[in-house]
């Protein structure tokens, strides 16, 4: 506010290109909103269970989930349990969880069952990470529907790096066991799954004619693959990727994600003022 009490405008920090992007996607008919959860619609923190959405892009994204004729989702590596806590999303908003595994479409939504094959193998692999993770100070285990992940955002830096080339050298070579490396995570799941098959899964069953997604995560690359002519995505962060655009941190995710509830709700009271005033 200034001293007189008018509200300052917040300065825009989206590149012309992006923004023009954003405006065009505003007029499909049929606009799916994804977006990956940590270090995308939550900053990065050193404990998963601290995570929370920023307010301001918590704040759009709930304003998107409601317009009609959009569809939110997050498309995330966290088990849906985990995802749920600590996003809090919209009530109408899909959910991706364990990078593809897991999917909620609403009431009546199947939960993931695994084979009893699976489930022994799980077991294999939680037990050779255990072991690694009892020498490796710094590191823990997350245990997940489908898979563990290995942590190791608060071990020295060499802990780290050996901790993840135990778990790949004896993890790798095992058939029906999948491995997915991120930032300071070393994921393992007994299912082929990805955030590029959830994206298509979400475009299928929504009807989807145009996607923004929005990740940080070298997972997240395989959502980017995915992307079709006409979809928008934006890399959060310096890392390689294919997404066309890219911004430096969440913060800017909510900017984005402000400037996309703006661009949207003008196409909408455009085309249907009743509905947009509902």
């Amino acid at each position: 506010m200034t001293p007189d009490g008018h509200r300052t405008k917040r300065p825009l920090t989206l590149a012309p290109e992006l923004r023009e992007a954003l405006r065009r996607i505003a007029d499909t008919g049929q606009l799916l909103v994804a977006m990956d959860f940590d270090g995308t619609m939550a900053p990065i923190v050193d404990s998963a269970h601290d995570a929370r959405p920023l307010p301001r892009s918590a704040a759009a994204f709930a304003g998107l989930a409601v317009l009609p004729r959009t569809t939110t989702a997050l498309i995330s590596g966290r088990a849906l349990a985990s995802l749920r806590e600590v996003a809090s999303p919209p009530v109408d908003t899909l959910l991706i969880g364990s990078h593809g595994a897991e999917a909620w479409l609403g009431p009546g939504s199947t939960e993931l069952a695994l084979e009893e094959d699976q489930k022994a193998l799980l077991a294999e692999v939680r037990s050779v990470l255990a072991e690694i993770v009892a020498e490796a100070p710094g590191t823990s285990l997350e245990d997940k529907p489908a898979g563990v992940v290995l942590h190791t955002r608060q071990a020295d830096d060499d802990v780290a790096e050996d901790a993840v080339a135990a778990a790949r050298a004896s993890l790798q070579d095992r058939k029906g066991v999948f491995l997915k490396e991120g930032k300071r995570v070393l994921e393992t799941s007994v299912v082929h799954a990805s955030k590029g098959e959830g994206i298509a899964f979400l475009r299928q069953a929504t009807g989807a004619t145009a996607v923004l997604f929005a990740g940080d995560d070298v997972t997240d690359e395989d959502a980017f693959g995915r992307l079709e002519p006409g979809d928008v995505g934006v890399k959060v962060g310096f890392d390689f990727t294919q997404a066309q655009y890219r911004v430096e941190s969440p913060v800017h995710i909510a900017e984005l994600l402000e400037v996309l509830l703006q661009e949207r709700s003008i196409r909408v009271a455009e085309e249907d003022p009743e509905a947009a005033s509902d």
